[in-house]
């Protein structure tokens, strides 16, 4: 047995290392790495991938650590404390700035995978992996967030299916529509994904509606407090629109599964690229991929996903870099995107992605990029704070809590963190 099926094969657990590195006479340089997969085919592609690159390579060796999601973000932090952090490590895209900002992770930007990164990636994830005007991050991937849609129950209702950008719904033809479905005997017309549990879906898949509206979680201009954005008159007439939604039974906010759309539950469902591969399998060609809507006086849909950093106690930094270097190669960025249904990073691997290439039946998504419709999640150390205070709020204003009262309680948890750590000033 070689040693990467014997390693393989110990892959099963929840938490082991996935040491993918061959012996020899000669020294080798040892580069850690962990990343957030579970059993899965993502996890298999990079397995796979830290197998590809140790046979090809006679100076540099990958040891792979894969950690399940749920508890990734805690083992890191557990272990910047103790300086115990890989080389290489995975982070979701908001969380770069804290890191950055706390110094876990080290700037990219003399590296060579950043500076071929800066040329290569989508503007929304170099904008996503910059702090302080230094690049600490490099993702193999974006995400997109817009609404499938089932055509063939859309069309017997008598909704009108948009095509692209230029012609998304508007909040009147939404609601419209939602009122047809349910008309027409859909029970719950709008699938949310309230199943995901109260997390980062929340931040990721909601504020896209309150900055359609006008709203912010903060404000962008000083990142200094959320007041009158993410409290102000189009914030709350974005979550009264939610809260008005579920009081009228077009979403139902505890729903047990991730089932409702592919089962007919549903016709409509608010979610990212990663539905495709399930909805394709139970829709075939009645799946349709609609824009994010203009809710008011523009679109606005999610950006931004799992990205790759270096972090502080990374003592072979070359090294590191070159294993970045391949984790970006178009073959890599094909290999991961292909299981996951995520945005390739580069246009290079765009054109050659069966989903999102000309014509392809994602391509939406990079319509929704190159029209400005794509938004990254506030740039700012203080987003942990920021989103589990609008994911409380969220979760009290669905259950039919105040939303004023709500929105202002969040605004004053994320301006007093702020004040806390004084304004979060460059270290």
């Amino acid at each position: 047995m070689n040693l990467f099926n014997a390693n393989a094969r110990r892959c099963g657990a929840a938490l082991v290392a996935c040491t993918l590195a061959a012996s020899g006479a000669h020294a080798e340089t040892l580069v850690s790495m962990w990343v957030h997969a579970g059993p899965g085919p993502e996890r298999d592609v990079y397995i796979a991938s830290v197998r590809a690159f140790n046979e090809a390579s006679p100076d540099i060796k990958i040891k792979l650590l894969t950690l399940p999601e749920g508890k990734y973000n805690d083992q890191v932090n557990a272990a910047a404390l103790a300086n115990k952090l890989p080389c290489i490590l995975d982070f979701d895209g908001p969380n770069v700035y804290n890191y950055a900002w706390s110094k876990k992770i080290v700037p990219l930007d003399d590296l060579p995978v950043g500076k071929t990164a800066k040329a290569e990636m989508l503007p929304t994830l170099v904008r996503q992996g910059t702090y302080n005007g230094k690049l600490y991050s490099v993702g193999q991937y974006d995400s997109s967030l817009a609404l499938w849609g089932n055509a063939k129950t859309l069309t017997a209702a008598g909704v009108r299916i948009p095509t692209g950008v230029d012609d998304a719904w508007t909040l009147a033809e939404f609601e419209d529509a939602l009122k047809r479905l349910k008309a027409a005997g859909v029970a719950y017309p709008l699938d949310m994904k309230f199943n995901y549990g109260i997390g980062e879906w929340v931040s990721y898949g909601f504020s896209p509606l309150l900055q359609s509206f006008g709203g912010d979680l903060i404000d962008r201009k000083t990142y200094r407090s959320a007041k009158g954005v993410l409290n102000g008159p189009e914030a709350v007439k974005a979550l009264t629109t939610l809260q008005s939604w579920v009081k009228q039974g077009y979403v139902n906010p505890a729903t047990k599964n991730d089932g409702d759309f592919a089962q007919g539950k549903s016709a409509i469902s608010w979610v990212g690229h990663w539905a495709y591969n399930d909805y394709r399998k139970a829709l075939g060609d009645d799946l349709v991929l609609i824009p994010m809507p203009r809710f008011g006086a523009r679109a606005v849909t999610g950006a931004g996903s799992w990205n790759f950093g270096i972090s502080k106690s990374c003592e072979t930094l070359p090294a590191a870099s070159k294993v970045l270097e391949h984790l970006m190669s178009k073959a890599e960025i094909l290999k991961v995107t292909a299981v996951n249904g995520a945005v390739p990073a580069t246009r290079a691997a765009q054109a050659e992605s069966p989903n999102y290439g000309p014509g392809g039946p994602l391509r939406l998504a990079i319509e929704q990029a190159n029209k400005g419709v794509s938004r990254v999640r506030p740039e700012t150390p203080a987003y942990p704070v920021i989103s589990a205070a609008f994911v409380e709020a969220v979760n009290n204003i669905v259950g039919g809590g105040s939303v004023q009262k709500e929105l202002d309680k969040a605004v004053r948890k994320i301006d007093q963190d702020i004040e806390d750590n004084n304004g979060y000033p460059v270290l």
